[in-house]
């Protein structure tokens, strides 16, 4: 695989040589140098995983989700007042909204699947307020 030379436009032609000229460990020092006296990284950046928050700029940025799976992941201490937003959001009885609860003890619970990002948010606050914590995915 044959590596292409980059054109290297004429008013950086001196720099660009005498770099080449340079030992690794003197580009390394010289690099150093660069990142503080600037406040720059020459590390390769990550590309955003989705979900992640987008830099700055908005070039790459994932579309947003439009829905949301409510998922109950920790009761807390206040476990009657869980119970209480479970009925509410789930419209299930007593008893069904307690085996969830008791469930969410053990293993994470979905509460709401396909929920609108704004109704997904208010769940989410309704169930922080009673104590419980609560992932959108």
């Amino acid at each position: 695989m044959a590596k292409e030379k980059s054109e290297v436009p004429e008013k950086f032609e001196k720099l660009v040589g005498e770099i080449e000229k340079m030992s690794v460990l003197d580009l390394a020092e010289l690099v150093k140098i660069l990142e503080d006296k600037f406040g720059v990284s020459a590390a390769p950046q990550m590309v955003a995983a989705a979900g992640a928050t987008p830099a700055a700029g908005g070039e790459g940025q994932a579309e947003e989700k439009s829905s949301y799976t409510v998922v109950l992941t920790a009761v807390g201490d206040k476990k009657i007042d869980v119970i209480k937003v479970v009925r509410d959001t789930t419209q299930k009885g007593l008893k069904e909204a307690k085996d969830l609860v008791d469930a969410a003890g053990a293993a994470p619970q979905t509460i709401k699947e396909e929920a609108k990002k704004e109704e997904a948010e208010e769940l989410k606050k309704k169930f922080a307020e009673a104590g419980a914590t609560v992932e959108l995915k």
